[in-house]
């Protein structure tokens, strides 16, 4: 009967931020919008102007390859990723990111990449290897995101550990292989805290 007392909030994580992102100006980058050519050499080719206007980290939209299952319009959703561990070939190659990245760390930039962790193309490979990693419906049908009109994606059901697991794996391999400087999580509110 007591007076309610406040609610306190709960630290899931206390890494801390790298010094590097603090005061940051980032300049995002949609690659296949970004130029006529739409590639990672033309976003290279124009790194000293990115730089001249002050820029700290090159956020580029989603690179990987975009699902034609379900595909919204002509050239589909970059957020429809239709493979965790590809570059889209339309922006060009495994080497020609690497070199984006290494040309901007030359300059002394860093590079994020967006990570698409809710949600797959609807052939995405995960599909038919994994199809328990993914949501469904009363029907017991693979869904798309609840209360959104993406159906051009599937939803991803992050009950599952061993997805988790290919997750974490694949946040990994873009450090390991590329060295890019980290990720911005696109609707990391729909995917468990706990996992974050």
């Amino acid at each position: 009967e007591g007076e309610a007392q406040p609610v306190k909030a709960v630290t899931i994580s206390n890494l801390p931020h790298p010094d590097w992102s603090r005061d940051a100006v980032i300049y995002q980058i949609n690659t296949r919008q970004y130029s006529q050519e739409g590639t990672f050499a033309a976003v290279e080719v124009d790194l000293d102007r990115i730089q001249s206007l002050g820029v700290d980290i090159l956020w580029l939209m989603p690179i990987h390859p975009i699902g034609e299952a379900r595909r919204k319009g002509e050239l589909g959703s970059p957020y429809a990723v239709a493979d965790f561990r590809k570059v889209n070939p339309e922006l060009g190659t495994e080497a020609d990111f690497r070199s984006l990245v290494n040309a901007a760390h030359d300059r002394g930039m860093k590079v994020i990449i967006d990570w698409v962790a809710n949600h797959s193309a609807w052939d995405n490979w995960l599909i038919t290897q994994h199809p328990e990693w993914y949501t469904r419906d009363a029907n017991g049908e693979m869904t798309h995101p609840p209360d959104t009109d993406w159906l051009d994606v599937a939803d991803l059901d992050y009950d599952n550990d061993a997805l988790r697991d290919y997750m974490r794996e694949a946040l990994a391999y873009w450090v390991e292989e590329f060295n890019i400087d980290g990720y911005r999580c696109d609707v990391a509110g729909m995917v468990p805290t706990d996992f974050w």
